[in-house]
C-alpha cells in the first residue's frame, strides 16, 4: 500500500509544493496520533498523504475533475466548493493510488466536513489536517492537547471553532458539518 512515493511528483504537480509540505506535516501528525491511540499507523500515514491528493486550487478546474470522474456535486459542495476536494480525493485515490481499503477512502472523503460516527482513523485524519504543525490559529494549542488525549472530545471541539469560524466568515456550511458537531455533542455531553 505504501508505495505512494512514485507518485509524489504527479501529486505534487497538481496541488503544489506548499500544499505537498503540508500533506508531509498530515501524514506525519496522522501517524502520531494513531500510535497514541492504538490505530494502524500505516493507513494514517495513507490517508495523510493522499487527503489532499484533489486539492486544486482553481475551483473551476475542480469541477472539471470531479465531472471527469463521476463525482455528483452536491448542493453543498456548490455552495462550499472547497470541500469538493476530499470526496473527489478518495476517488483519485482509490482510481489513480489503488487504495481499496474503505476506511482510508472515508478519512479522504470525510477531512473536511466531519460526519457523524467517524471511525477512529477518520477522526484522526480529520484532526491532524486541524493541527498540523504549521496551523496556527485561536484554540489550536487546545485542539493538539486533546486530540493527544481524546478524539471524540476533540473533534467536538475542533468542530464547534470550524462552525463558530465559518459563521464569523459568513460562509455557507456543509449539512455534515453540522450533523457531525451535534453527533459529537452528543458523545461529550
Amino acid at each position: 500500500m505504501s508505495n505512494l512515493k512514485k507518485y509524489e511528483s504527479e501529486i505534487k504537480s497538481r496541488i503544489g509544493e506548499k500544499r505537498f509540505l503540508h500533506t508531509l506535516r498530515v501524514a506525519e501528525t496522522a501517524v502520531e496520533l494513531a500510535e497514541i491511540h492504538g490505530i494502524d499507523s500505516e493507513k494514517a500515514k495513507i490517508a495523510g498523504l493522499l487527503h489532499d491528493c484533489a486539492k486544486i486550487k482553481d475551483i473551476n478546474l475542480l469541477k472539471l475533475e470531479a465531472k471527469k470522474y463521476d463525482l455528483l456535486l452536491t448542493q453543498d459542495m456548490m455552495r462550499a466548493p472547497q470541500i469538493i476536494h476530499s470526496h473527489l480525493g478518495a476517488i483519485l485515490a482509490n482510481r489513480l493510488y489503488g487504495i481499496d481499503d474503505e476506511d482510508i477512502l472515508n478519512a479522504i472523503a470525510y477531512h473536511t466536513t466531519g460526519r457523524p460516527n467517524m471511525s477512529g482513523l477518520e477522526k484522526i485524519i480529520f484532526l491532524a489536517d486541524y493541527i498540523e504543525p504549521k496551523r496556527n490559529f485561536p484554540g489550536v494549542e487546545r485542539a493538539r492537547e486533546l486530540a493527544r488525549v481524546n478524539l471524540d472530545k476533540a473533534m467536538y471541539f475542533a468542530l464547534n471553532n470550524t462552525l463558530k469560524f465559518l459563521v464569523e466568515e459568513d460562509n455557507f456550511i456543509a449539512t455534515e458539518t453540522v450533523h457531525a458537531r451535534n453527533f459529537y455533542w452528543e458523545m461529550n455531553n
